[in-house]
């Protein structure tokens, strides 16, 4: 048996999950009838785009079933948490959530709560759940989120906790039903995990070791994206650069790409995250040449201290990083470039921080996710004792936020008087008079508009720039 067949469910086993589907469709239907209304589902989802992504399975799953997507906890059968432990206010926000539950608990005793994602990864995450918030029904983690269907089908047919968490590497999962939040835009998933083991970063733990996903299944989905009048798609991996290298032959990323933008329907391609170590030639070349690939890069770089890039299992050190970057500006002179940056990992001094705000300062991104050092448990950062003082961190931090918000807000100075192509996404979350959208260098731009307009291309004359976000009208 190849590795390929190892680490992908059957189709025997997706057939199997689909009658779990059936069996609660029915019973749902059944209560349909008694009642006069539809079973309601509520998922929170936490962290990144992955889990956001699991989440849109899950609920492509439970509209299968039968259910209907509820606006509130209170009023909803099924609760589910799609949890993150990258950091560790996202497991405390959870913890936070599952208290009240309680209260829901018994005033609708039929109610079912379900705790899925990364964290339950973690076994001590599992066990505190288990002794602390027993009113959870379904406990599962990342590697099985497939089996849903049997898992909730067991949830409400038992009186006791269902718990099942693989801690295998993880298995590919085709077929499964999805529920796009959004009309425009997509996120489709090219690979799995992470075999880099950054030593601050908690993923390979929780997400398993590198797996892509086939590429005709990509390039399938792809297709049927664009036929259902989707214009953007993102492709997500925990380091898409490393797609292929598990699949054997020429398959690579930028092939991948290339085939993807020959794809009808689809106007804009986007892709994260990318490690620096893995950025090819090849990619930098697909970046400029390939028409409906945006002029945007998503390239964190951590920490600008070699020392410190060493310390954190980044092979690469600053002056990789900034070669790299003028690589890529030379072959494609407008590109947009965001980063990662973390301030305060155990053994930083100020020496070192002033490398990071080097960094900043040479490569000028558009934008910065900037974040404390958090210790994750059974990571080897974490057991260093050379932890930063939070005071410390904090310090740093604001120096950084600021020369950041500096720099974009410059950034963004440039745009001023300009003409850009803005995909249309829908109306804006700050001002319902105007409607939002991306330019394909990422940034956000608002203007006046009508319903029309989503979903196309259109042309916005700026005049007013703002730190993180463009206003302007239509041309």
């Amino acid at each position: 048996m190849s590795r390929r067949s190892e680490i992908k469910v059957s189709q025997e086993e997706i057939a199997r999950q689909y009658q779990f589907i059936d069996e609660i469709k029915e019973l749902n239907y059944q209560k349909e009838m008694k009642t006069g209304y539809k079973k309601l589902y509520y998922i929170e989802t936490f962290g990144c785009q992955m889990n956001e992504h699991d989440s849109e399975k899950l609920a492509g799953m439970l509209n299968e079933m039968g259910y209907a997507e509820g606006s509130c906890m209170e009023d909803s059968d099924l609760i589910i948490y799609n949890t993150c432990c990258v950091r560790e206010n996202a497991e405390l926000k959870v913890y936070g959530h599952l208290g009240p539950m309680k209260h829901l608990k018994k005033d609708n005793p039929d109610l079912i709560i379900a705790v899925c994602g990364c964290m339950m990864q973690q076994p001590e995450v599992v066990e505190h759940i288990k002794k602390v918030y027993r009113h959870v029904d379904l406990i599962f983690g990342t590697h099985n989120l497939y089996k849903f269907p049997e898992l909730l089908y067991n949830a409400i047919s038992s009186n006791q906790p269902v718990i099942e968490i693989m801690d295998s590497i993880g298995l590919i999962a085709e077929d499964v039903p999805i529920q796009r939040k959004d009309g425009v835009k997509a996120w489709v998933t090219v690979m799995y995990g992470c075999d880099n083991f950054c030593s601050y970063c908690i993923v390979p733990y929780v997400r398993g070791r590198e797996r892509s996903r086939e590429f005709g299944k990509i390039v399938d989905e792809v297709k049927m994206l664009g036929q259902q009048g989707i214009k953007e798609i993102t492709l997500l991996g925990q380091n898409v650069n490393s797609y292929g290298k598990d699949l054997g032959g020429d398959i690579s990323f930028a092939r991948l790409l290339a085939e993807l933008n020959k794809v009808d329907g689809i106007e804009r391609i986007r892709f994260m995250t990318s490690h620096p170590k893995d950025l090819s030639d090849e990619l930098i070349y697909a970046l400029r040449d390939l028409d409906k690939l945006c002029e945007h890069l998503h390239l964190p770089f951590q920490a600008g201290s070699t020392k410190v890039l060493k310390d954190m299992n980044r092979k690469y050190t600053k002056e990789d990083y900034l070669n790299l970057v003028e690589k890529i500006k030379q072959n494609i002179p407008d590109i947009s470039l965001t980063t990662d940056i973390i301030v305060g990992f155990p053994g930083e001094t100020e020496e070192d921080f002033q490398d990071t705000l080097d960094v900043v300062e040479k490569v000028r991104f558009d934008q910065a996710y900037t974040f404390l050092y958090s210790k994750r448990t059974g990571t080897p950062a974490a057991k260093s004792l050379n932890q930063i003082p939070e005071d410390v961190k904090k310090e740093r931090f604001q120096r950084l936020l600021e020369l950041q918000n500096r720099i974009s807000k410059e950034i963004n100075d440039s745009y001023l008087n300009k003409k850009v192509e803005v995909l249309v996404e829908g109306k804006s979350k700050t001002n319902e008079k105007n409607y939002t959208g991306r330019t394909r260098g990422n940034k956000i731009v608002n203007f006046p508009g009508d319903d029309q307009l989503i979903g196309k291309l259109v042309t916005v004359n700026v005049n007013t720039v703002k730190t993180w976000s463009l206003e302007g009208n239509l041309e």
